[in-house]
């Protein structure tokens, strides 16, 4: 899923400005059920955090790398082994925030498109 807490909220406004203007035009609009509540409850608490760590790509792919390596298990050892270039962005300020918490969270939003990335689960 890579839905986030902001793309759940939307959807339930979205489905209630409907209901709204089903109720105040001429036809009755279809009542937000229990269920639908509930399915909205649980598909919030699933959903990502809107403030995801956004990092570049190269960086991104070097956390993959390290995550499905066998030889590196935590981020002192990422930190340890990162080229140089990683390295540069990493320790630039605030950087290092995004990247621990991308490290921890396994997921982010890639700097250069946007994109949601999130790491599989282990199995």
């Amino acid at each position: 899923m890579t839905e986030t807490k902001r793309d759940v909220f939307d959807d339930l406004v979205e489905e209630l400005a409907n209901a709204y203007i089903a109720l105040d035009g001429e036809g009755i609009g279809d009542d937000l059920t229990n269920e639908d509540k509930q399915a909205y409850l649980k598909d919030y608490d699933a959903a990502l955090p809107d403030d995801l760590p956004v990092i570049p790509e190269e960086v991104g792919e070097y956390i993959r790398w390290c995550k499905s390596y066998d030889g590196i298990h935590s981020i002192s050892e990422a930190l340890y082994y990162a080229t140089e270039s990683n390295r540069e962005w990493i320790y630039r300020a605030k950087n290092s925030d995004a990247f621990a918490r991308a490290w921890l969270l396994g997921v982010w939003r890639v700097e250069e498109t946007g994109e949601i990335v999130k790491l599989e689960a282990e199995k």
